[in-house]
Protein backbone atom coordinates (compact mmCIF):
# COMPACT_ATOMS: atom_id res chain seq x y z
CA UNK A 1 0.00 0.00 0.00
CA UNK A 2 2.85 2.36 0.87
CA UNK A 3 4.48 1.67 -2.51
CA UNK A 4 1.22 2.44 -4.32
CA UNK A 5 0.88 5.86 -2.64
CA UNK A 6 4.52 6.66 -3.39
CA UNK A 7 4.04 5.72 -7.05
CA UNK A 8 0.87 7.82 -7.33
CA UNK A 9 2.59 10.80 -5.70
CA UNK A 10 5.58 10.63 -8.06
CA UNK A 11 3.26 10.31 -11.06
CA UNK A 12 1.25 13.34 -9.97
CA UNK A 13 4.38 15.48 -9.51
CA UNK A 14 5.75 14.41 -12.91
CA UNK A 15 2.50 15.23 -14.70
CA UNK A 16 2.26 18.61 -12.98
CA UNK A 17 5.80 19.59 -13.97
CA UNK A 18 5.29 18.49 -17.58
CA UNK A 19 2.01 20.42 -17.86
CA UNK A 20 3.68 23.63 -16.67
CA UNK A 21 6.57 23.32 -19.12
CA UNK A 22 4.31 22.89 -22.17
CA UNK A 23 2.51 26.23 -21.59
CA UNK A 24 5.60 28.38 -22.25
CA UNK A 25 5.14 30.89 -25.10
CA UNK A 26 8.16 31.92 -27.12
CA UNK A 27 8.01 35.31 -28.86
CA UNK A 28 9.12 35.53 -32.46
CA UNK A 29 12.45 37.34 -32.98
CA UNK A 30 10.70 39.41 -35.68
CA UNK A 31 7.86 40.52 -33.36
CA UNK A 32 7.25 44.23 -32.77
CA UNK A 33 8.64 45.67 -29.54
CA UNK A 34 7.35 48.62 -27.46
CA UNK A 35 9.89 51.16 -26.24
CA UNK A 36 8.10 53.75 -24.07
CA UNK A 37 9.66 57.08 -23.12
CA UNK A 38 8.18 56.44 -19.66
CA UNK A 39 5.92 53.77 -18.13
CA UNK A 40 4.50 56.19 -15.53
CA UNK A 41 3.06 59.66 -16.06
CA UNK A 42 2.98 61.72 -12.88
CA UNK A 43 0.39 64.51 -13.04
CA UNK A 44 1.80 65.96 -9.85
CA UNK A 45 -0.63 68.29 -8.05
CA UNK A 46 -3.40 69.52 -10.35
CA UNK A 47 -6.55 71.55 -9.72
CA UNK A 48 -10.09 70.17 -9.82
CA UNK A 49 -11.45 70.25 -13.40
CA UNK A 50 -7.96 70.88 -14.86
CA UNK A 51 -7.00 69.40 -18.22
CA UNK A 52 -6.56 65.66 -17.52
CA UNK A 53 -5.15 64.69 -20.94
CA UNK A 54 -1.65 63.21 -21.05
CA UNK A 55 0.19 61.24 -23.75
CA UNK A 56 2.33 58.11 -23.56
CA UNK A 57 4.89 58.24 -26.38
CA UNK A 58 6.47 55.06 -27.67
CA UNK A 59 8.50 53.68 -30.55
CA UNK A 60 8.28 50.31 -32.32
CA UNK A 61 11.86 49.02 -32.16
CA UNK A 62 10.88 45.59 -33.49
CA UNK A 63 11.05 44.19 -37.01
CA UNK A 64 7.35 44.06 -37.91
CA UNK A 65 4.30 46.38 -37.68
CA UNK A 66 2.87 46.89 -34.19
CA UNK A 67 -0.91 46.54 -33.96
CA UNK A 68 -2.63 47.58 -30.73
CA UNK A 69 -5.81 45.51 -30.47
CA UNK A 70 -7.25 47.14 -27.34
CA UNK A 71 -6.48 49.29 -24.33
CA UNK A 72 -8.19 48.82 -20.96
CA UNK A 73 -8.08 51.13 -17.96
CA UNK A 74 -8.43 50.12 -14.34
CA UNK A 75 -11.52 52.33 -13.88
CA UNK A 76 -14.06 54.40 -15.79
CA UNK A 77 -12.45 57.67 -14.68
CA UNK A 78 -9.55 57.02 -17.06
CA UNK A 79 -10.22 56.98 -20.81
CA UNK A 80 -7.38 55.78 -23.08
CA UNK A 81 -7.34 56.34 -26.84
CA UNK A 82 -5.33 53.95 -29.02
CA UNK A 83 -3.76 54.60 -32.42
CA UNK A 84 -5.91 53.10 -35.17
CA UNK A 85 -3.18 52.47 -37.76
CA UNK A 86 -0.35 49.96 -37.28
CA UNK A 87 2.95 51.44 -36.07
CA UNK A 88 5.65 50.47 -38.56
CA UNK A 89 9.15 49.38 -37.44
CA UNK A 90 11.18 52.42 -36.40
CA UNK A 91 8.08 54.63 -36.25
CA UNK A 92 6.67 56.36 -33.17
CA UNK A 93 3.15 56.36 -31.80
CA UNK A 94 1.08 57.89 -29.01
CA UNK A 95 -1.54 56.67 -26.57
CA UNK A 96 -3.69 59.50 -25.23
CA UNK A 97 -5.05 59.10 -21.70
CA UNK A 98 -7.66 61.37 -20.14
CA UNK A 99 -8.23 61.32 -16.38
CA UNK A 100 -11.45 62.79 -14.97
CA UNK A 101 -10.09 65.56 -12.73
CA UNK A 102 -13.38 66.43 -11.05
CA UNK A 103 -12.59 63.97 -8.23
CA UNK A 104 -10.39 65.51 -5.50
CA UNK A 105 -7.73 63.34 -3.91
CA UNK A 106 -4.85 61.12 -4.91
CA UNK A 107 -5.06 58.64 -7.75
CA UNK A 108 -3.00 55.85 -9.25
CA UNK A 109 -4.51 54.10 -12.28
CA UNK A 110 -3.19 51.43 -14.60
CA UNK A 111 -3.71 51.12 -18.34
CA UNK A 112 -3.23 47.71 -19.99
CA UNK A 113 -2.25 47.64 -23.66
CA UNK A 114 -2.99 44.46 -25.64
CA UNK A 115 -1.06 44.05 -28.89
CA UNK A 116 0.90 41.73 -31.16
CA UNK A 117 4.21 42.83 -29.55
CA UNK A 118 6.76 40.47 -28.05
CA UNK A 119 5.18 41.45 -24.71
CA UNK A 120 1.49 41.04 -25.67
CA UNK A 121 0.18 42.68 -22.49
CA UNK A 122 1.96 45.89 -21.42
CA UNK A 123 0.94 47.93 -18.38
CA UNK A 124 1.56 51.66 -17.96
CA UNK A 125 0.36 53.92 -15.12
CA UNK A 126 -0.79 57.41 -14.32
CA UNK A 127 -0.72 58.99 -10.87
CA UNK A 128 -1.19 62.33 -9.20
CA UNK A 129 -3.18 64.38 -6.74
CA UNK A 130 -6.25 66.45 -7.60
CA UNK A 131 -6.51 69.37 -5.16
CA UNK A 132 -9.45 71.60 -4.37
CA UNK A 133 -9.06 75.23 -5.44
Amino acid sequence: MKKLFTLLFISFITLTINAQESNAVVASPDAPVFEFETDVIDYGKIDVNANGVRVFKFKNVGKSPLVISSIQSSCGCTVPKKPEAPIMPGASGEIEVKYDTNRPGGFSKSITILSNASEPSKMVRIKGIVIKE
